[in-house]
């Protein structure tokens, strides 16, 4: 009988969440992401720091902000040679809230990877789903360059993403689970809402069925999963993005994963939702959940990238 996670490949397409080197060879993903946690636990590491003293070697005389985006490209080409599909770079969250930054960044990321011999259309660019995210996200899809929304809580934010003709959102899973256990406090049941029941789970499979039932081509890869049962659930989904732990806890296990989302099963019709910025901005301001997991998201990946700046601050003294 096949492993769980070898049966899941059949219905999803599997993606490694991670930086580390030796777990995208251990697990043969299609596709990776990374962030700047990541990356920052990835430079530290024994087969990371390599990869950050080339780095700093050769790009020793750039300013900060580019050595960072070229540390970036650097782990994205080194996971590009083992896997066959596509690798997330994400754009610094200190731009979350600035257009015009965030599209300069995405060109030269892309830039980056291209003189280091990758096509574009091996790189997914993420940025943050806040409005002004979303903004450059369709300037840079214009010129053909692919983006992954990350920091995505709800509908409203994936309306907003199909309408820009992004490539690919990623809808977080775990956080929106933590969420709402947190608000529940001691009524809050797990058993009852495992599985199909779990409030992160039952937001993807909203943003799945109205991507379908409207015709929308934009990739879903559902991510920041807290325990396997989320994966399983969402079963038939575009992508699903796993870290390490709970990809060695699914290849460990023997069975047969059933599809549960399908194209075929989008339940009842949903009307289309407006996707100007004043709706938009509403419905998410009206999503308590949306509104404080997106800005803690920024808050924690804008800390991580501070930390990244120390690290090569203190490497290159």
């Amino acid at each position: 009988m096949p492993s769980l996670l070898d049966s899941l490949r059949q219905t999803t397409t599997v993606v490694a969440d991670t930086g580390d080197f030796e777990a995208v060879r251990k697990y043969r993903p299609t596709d990776a992401t990374t962030n700047p946690t990541l990356i920052l636990k990835a430079a530290q590491s024994e087969a990371g720091k390599p990869v950050l003293e080339r780095v700093l070697h050769q790009h020793r005389a750039a300013d900060e902000a580019t050595v960072l985006d070229r540390l970036l490209v650097a782990f994205g080409r080194e996971i590009l040679d083992l896997i066959p599909g596509r690798v997330s770079t994400e754009v610094d969250a200190r731009l979350s809230f600035d257009t015009r930054a965030t599209v300069e960044r995405g060109r030269q990321l892309i830039a980056f990877y291209e003189a280091a011999g990758v096509a574009r259309e091996r790189v997914l660019i993420k940025i943050a789903s806040t409005w002004e995210g979303i903004a450059a996200a369709r300037v840079l899809q214009a010129e053909g360059i692919r983006c992954n929304m990350t920091l995505l809580f709800s509908l409203a934010q994936a309306v907003a993403c199909a309408d820009a003709k992004v490539q690919l959102i990623s809808p977080f899973v775990g956080r929106i689970y933590d969420w709402y256990k947190k608000s529940e406090g001691a009524a809050w049941d797990e058993a009852a809402r495992a599985g199909a029941n779990d409030p992160g789970v039952q937001s993807v499979t909203a943003i799945y069925r109205y991507y379908r039932q409207h015709g929308i081509p934009t990739e879903i890869m559902g991510a920041s999963f807290r325990n396997s049962g989320q994966i399983l659930a969402l079963a038939g989904c575009d992508l699903l993005t796993i870290s390490p732990q709970l990809l060695e806890e699914l290849s460990g296990k023997e069975g047969t994963v059933e599809r549960v989302l399908s194209p075929e099963a989008t339940g009842q019709a949903v009307p289309t939702l407006a996707c100007d910025e004043a709706s938009f901005r509403f419905a998410l301001n009206e999503d308590a959940m949306a509104t404080e997991k997106l800005a803690e998201g920024i808050r924690v990946f804008a800390a991580d990238a501070r930390k990244l700046d120390q690290v090569i601050a203190q490497a290159l003294a």
